[in-house]
């Protein structure tokens, strides 16, 4: 008998994919790899980088881009699992990548290479710094508010588009302030590049704009024999152009993806990209279609495969497993919002008697208010729960204020960082602030800047520390120690909880000590955060296991026994929003797709018939009527269970009918003189 190897593992199509090229030393033809929900798409891409190492190719040659470190992390341990080798030290993130990338050629690139990464909310307080100084504050019209700023520019940079185009499709009340918002970007951006920072879309523009450079691009072109990029349909043009960059002819190239869970247009990806990733060579780049499903029930697969086979447009495929049921699943109409919360809480208590635990279900939403009457009834039940999404740790304000003095240190010229920084001393203000940032600007020498500038008098126990922290360098992770002994008293005075919040700053402190350098720390914390201790707070009583809340997008990736989907009716799902456009449309409808495949053995999708509404006029119905969602037509109903919820039992008839009674002025008599008893509260006459 032939002695196992990793391929036994594997489908043909899987395999197909893994030997692609196989004896090629130039990598092969360019291969996109269409991996159906739930077909193994990681263990395909790991198994085929393994084989590629096997087969000789140099691990420290090739590229795996990922979006996520997790995913990145994931894929090496599989990989190493498999080979039996440490292998990729270039798999991550593309801005991970890019970042690594843009510290080694900055000389190049006219970058100093200790310069600063702005995460989101320090890059809309530089916006916000730069608008202040263009006056544009102060307009007698309200100007876009800093966070619709930078989207407006990162949608622009991000998507390729120029400025008046994104105006009209994203953000038309504000076409009106276009020759401002110009004004504005390029003013924000001569900010940045006096200051050495980047923002976030700046490790994709710069690595992009790299690739146009010749010597460059045959500099990285030749160090990676292999380019791997997972995800490829949540990519956005600039990462294609990173892509082709690297590789015009695709020799070496791998993609995978499924163009049917593209659902990240709003930030700015795009399905163009997974489309027409094969028309972009000559030969075309050869396609394998991973079909088999490792997660679902057939009929769950039937009706997935049936919505999003109404697509307009998208690589032809068919889901299918060896999972055989006789369960479809259920199509549930309920009267509204509460009936479907009483529902879900119905249905997930039977699942956990019968063996399912609260963690392996999960209920999906379109958006994140759709699910607040279910929390209430959850709580009423005390069920314990986690809600994907809220604070993470990088957005608590203390973190922040750490992780923005180490910023300073690093670069001194971050006037964002400085300024964060200095408000936190007692008696400096913004006006302070500036002057002082202004002062230490103007000098050449920093040293010499620190001992002589002119500080608040109240403010200065606070600047003698910061000062000698500035200046006095310590190795690293001592640094970091030293940063938080001088930053608990601000914390302190600044915080009523404070003791709460310490905790999270010797957690920083902690995965501080794991990297070894600090400006290695502050670049990958900014790419990749953890979430915070304190954010368990969405467990009501901590127990071991909880329900799980989640949007849709953040489901995407994951998958449970049972999912309950609220709301499939039009208006919200699709939503309002993405009725306009056909491209915004069938994003709707791939969002419906990718919530239905999450579930293994139990799908319910909610219709409510109503929703209450505070918006119509007083004595007028305060109901909304809603309708099964268009991605679910008539045809399509032979493939679910329809069911109507509550169900009317044996001795249960319909609601009592009668007259309208104003319960309300019953109440209001119980105070008014003559009243009788009877009045007040002979409510048996009111029925139901």
């Amino acid at each position: 008998m032939p002695s196992p190897t990793p391929l036994d593992e594997l489908n043909a199509e899987q395999r197909q994919a893994v030997l692609h090229g196989a004896g090629d030393p130039a990598g092969g033809p360019p291969l996109l790899v269409i991996a159906g929900a739930g077909s193994g798409k990681t263990n395909t891409l790991a198994h085929r980088v393994a084989h590629l190492v096997a087969e000789g190719a140099d691990a420290r040659r090739i590229l795996l881009l990922t979006f996520s470190r997790r995913a990145a992390i994931e894929m090496t341990r599989r990989v190493e699992r498999i080979s039996g080798e440490r292998a990729l030290p270039w798999a991550g993130t593309f801005h991970g990548i890019g970042a690594r990338l843009l510290r080694e050629f900055a000389g190049r690139v006219g970058l100093d290479d200790g310069f600063s990464i702005h995460d989101r909310e320090d890059s809309a307080d530089l916006m916000a710094m730069v608008r202040h100084d263009l006056g544009l504050s102060q307009a007698e019209t309200r100007f876009p508010a800093k966070a619709t700023c930078l989207s407006i520019y990162s949608r622009a940079v991000n998507a390729g588009e120029d400025l008046e185009a994104v105006l009209a499709r994203h953000f038309p009340w504000c076409a009106g302030w276009q020759a401002e918002l110009q004004q504005l970007f390029a003013d924000y951006v001569d900010a940045k590049q006096r200051q050495q920072v980047l923002d976030y879309d700046d490790l994709l523009l710069y690595w992009a704009e790299m690739m146009t450079v010749r010597d460059i691009a045959d500099t990285l072109g030749a160090r990676f024999s292999h380019v791997l990029v997972d995800e490829y349909q949540d990519t956005n043009r600039l990462q294609a152009r990173i892509l082709l960059g690297l590789r015009p002819d695709g020799r070496g190239v791998t993609v995978v993806g499924d163009d049917a869970q593209s659902i990240y247009a709003f930030r700015a990806a795009t399905v163009r990209n997974i489309l027409e990733f094969p028309a972009h060579f000559d030969p075309p780049a050869r396609v394998v279609t991973l079909e088999r499903n490792y997660r679902s029930t057939q009929p769950i697969l039937d009706a997935a495969n049936a919505v999003i086979g109404l697509a307009a447009e998208r690589f032809t495929k068919n889901l299918w497993t060896d999972r055989a049921s006789a369960a479809k699943p259920r199509l549930v109409t309920v009267r509204d919002e509460v009936d479907q919360a009483r529902y879900v809480v119905e249905q997930v208590l039977a699942n956990r008697e019968a063996g399912a635990a609260l963690k392996q279900q999960a209920v999906l939403f379109r958006t994140s208010h759709h699910a607040g009457t279910l929390e209430i009834e959850l709580m009423r039940h005390n069920i314990p729960y986690v809600k994907f999404g809220g604070l993470k740790f990088l957005d608590a304000a203390h973190v922040k204020d750490l992780l923005a003095l180490l910023r300073w240190v690093q670069n001194p010229r971050d006037r964002v960082a400085g300024f964060r920084v200095l408000t936190l001393i007692d008696g400096v203000g913004p006006v302070s602030a500036a002057r002082l940032l202004d002062h230490l600007a103007a000098s050449p020498d920093l040293r010499w800047a620190l001992d002589t500038v002119a500080v608040p008098p109240r403010g200065a126990a606070g600047w003698s520390g910061l000062r000698d922290l500035l200046a006095r360098r310590a190795n690293w992770p001592v640094e970091i120690e030293m940063a938080r002994a001088w930053y608990e008293p601000q914390l302190e005075r600044a915080h009523e909880d404070a003791a709460v919040r310490k905790a999270d700053l010797i957690q920083l402190q902690q995965i501080a000590a794991g990297y070894a350098s600090r400006e290695r720390f502050l670049t990958e914390l900014t790419l990749d955060p953890p979430d915070a201790t304190s954010d368990e707070a969405g467990v009501p009583h901590k127990d071991e296991d909880y329900l799980i809340l989640s949007t849709i997008h953040s489901a995407k990736g994951q998958e449970w026994r049972a999912v309950y989907m609220l709301n499939v009716v039009d208006g919200c799902m699709p939503s309002d929003l993405g009725t306009g456009e056909t491209e915004a449309l069938e994003e709707e409808r791939r969002l419906l797709y990718v919530g239905m495949t999450r579930a293994r053995d139990d799908l319910h999708l909610l219709v409510p018939q109503r929703f209450f509404t505070h918006n119509q006029a007083p004595g007028g119905d305060r109901h909304v009527y809603a309708a099964r969602t268009r991605f679910i037509p008539t045809g399509l109903l032979p493939l679910f269970e329809l069911a109507s919820w509550p169900v009317a039992g044996p001795s249960e008839g319909p609601r009592a009918a009668g007259p309208a009674v104003d319960i309300g002025a019953r109440l209001r008599r119980r105070w008014q003189a003559p009243h009788s008893v009877q009045d007040d509260f002979d409510l048996a006459s009111l029925g139901d």
